[in-house]
């Protein structure tokens, strides 16, 4: 009777032992593994605030960031006539602070991008329009078309006449950057109030591409 007593407890014990050392081999491979994702999840929320510190050093007579929206507004006196998408109406004085402020943008990107490998960024040029007497809730279609085709206006404008193709950082740096050019419509969160001509100027989102569940 000792003996099978004996047998069953040096048995329980090597059970015991057994499940103690699985157990710390699975907490250890757990902790390993969680913090190796912090460790990634760091890098990559640094990567993300030196995006930010050298973005926020941009020319400020050029760009201004919008705390309320979090996006940069082209800070140069752009204003369309109604109903135009013409960027060549503007004034000379206007077409060049347009290519310096082009400039100064493309060379902070294509730092960016040298600097880091690991940077991927996402740079969108919004149009916008300017909402009078009712004609967003009348026509929203035509605004959509309307600050689409003025964002575009911008684009063209720095790529035929300041040289500046934005696109071509895509090839540069191996599909690490990509550009969007879109229009708000009557709708975009950067505005004044209805009514004020401002509403027709550009709005830029500049961000980094990378999101946490890209570490899955």
């Amino acid at each position: 009777m000792n003996n099978n007593n004996n047998l069953f407890w040096v048995s329980y014990s090597d059970i015991m032992t057994s499940l103690f050392f699985i157990m710390l081999v699975l907490f250890v491979i757990t902790a390993g593994y969680y913090y190796n994702r912090y460790q990634i999840t760091q890098d990559k929320l640094n990567e993300i605030k030196a995006i930010e510190t050298a973005l926020s050093s941009l020319d400020r007579s050029y760009f201004n960031f919008d705390e309320e929206s979090k996006r940069y507004r082209l800070n140069i006196p752009v204003e369309f006539s109604p109903n135009n998408a013409n960027i060549y109406e503007q004034e000379e004085q206007v077409l060049e602070e347009l290519n310096h402020a082009g400039n100064a943008l493309y060379n902070r990107l294509d730092s960016l991008l040298q600097v880091n490998e690991q940077t991927h960024l996402l740079l969108v040029i919004e149009g916008n329009t300017q909402r009078s007497g009712g004609n967003h809730k009348l026509y929203p279609d035509i605004g959509y078309k309307l600050s689409y085709k003025r964002a575009l206006a911008l684009y063209n404008y720095w790529k035929n006449d300041s040289k500046l193709d934005f696109r071509t950082l895509t090839d540069k740096y191996s599909n690490r950057f990509e550009l969007i050019i879109a229009g708000s419509g009557y709708f975009g969160l950067n505005r004044e109030p209805d009514g004020s001509p401002l509403n027709r100027r550009f709005t830029l989102q500049i961000t980094s591409k990378y999101t946490l569940e890209a570490t899955n």
